[in-house]
């Protein structure tokens, strides 16, 4: 791909007084003039397939990719077949730094990356919250209040979601031990695991153990008591609620689990940092 031709600048883009700006635009089959821009770019496919032209050759997007790309990075978009729609928000480098300063855990990561642009992925669910964040942020303030009412929630959920493992280790495996966090995975144990990863129990097995030395069913149950703890803390609700809600109906074993994870009882874990801040007494 060629040096830009065109340099896109956000003081033709932004509002007086706004750091973001969303575009929707539906994409032809030409081919693209590769583009540079002074500003943070957050684009994502809303429907059809997109090519992505970058420095260092190509990329099929398809719906639910999004695409982080920082100010100085060169790329170009090209529709592939009809109807490729896709929404892109402008935001201001100013209110991007800032942000980051704010929150040095994202060093490195999306926006502050030092590669790029990055892309990931996002199911239907979790493309549905950014669409409703983006038509939050179409219709309301564009300012750095509005832009990180946006921006914030985005970058929590992706963290969470963010699973560290050796180099070398499988994308899938990251993308199953970060799914496994929530309950409706966690809570049917070893087979929600192997299910979210796609791969045969066997394979998915012998593949975390290499990796991580562990079994699918110690993850998981990492995962359950971790949002026990999490529970027990923020609500009042009964310890056979929290761990049927883990999937964990025999208390008995839940209590040997909590225990083995967070050193103690989970009543005892409960009464030492749970404070009623509503009625204290």
């Amino acid at each position: 791909m060629q040096s830009p031709a065109i340099t896109l600048r956000h003081a033709e883009i932004l509002a007086p007084g706004a750091v973001a700006a969303l575009t929707r635009a539906q994409l032809g089959p030409q081919r693209p003039v590769p583009h540079g821009h002074d500003f943070h770019e957050l684009l994502w496919v809303q429907n059809g397939r997109v090519r992505h032209h970058l420095p260092e050759g190509r990329e099929d997007l398809a719906e639910g990719d999004l695409v982080f790309v920082a100010p100085g990075q060169v790329h170009g978009l090209q529709g592939r077949g009809a109807d490729a729609l896709v929404v892109s928000v402008t935001l201001h480098p100013d209110f991007v730094a800032a942000f980051g300063q704010r929150h040095p855990e994202l060093a490195g990561r999306y926006f502050w990356s030092e590669t790029g642009p990055l892309r990931l992925s996002r199911d239907s669910r979790q493309m549905a919250e950014i669409n409703r964040a983006a038509l939050r942020l179409e219709r309301g303030r564009r300012d750095a209040l509005g832009a990180e009412a946006f921006l914030a929630p985005l970058l929590c959920g992706l963290m969470e979601e963010t699973v560290t493992l050796p180099e070398g280790a499988p994308g899938w495996l990251a993308a199953a031990c970060a799914g496994a966090r929530a309950p409706a995975v966690f809570r049917d144990g070893a087979a929600g695991f192997a299910r979210l990863a796609g791969r045969a129990h066997p394979h998915v097995s012998r593949t975390i153990r290499r990796w991580l030395d562990m079994s699918p069913s110690d993850w998981v149950n990492a995962q359950r008591m971790d949002y026990a703890a999490r529970r027990l803390v923020s609500s009042g609700d009964s310890l056979a609620e929290i761990a049927e809600e883990c999937g964990i109906p025999n208390l008995s074993h839940f209590h040997k689990l909590f225990r083995a994870a967070h050193g103690e009882t989970p009543q005892r874990y409960r009464r030492a940092r749970q404070r009623d801040v509503v009625q204290p007494g």
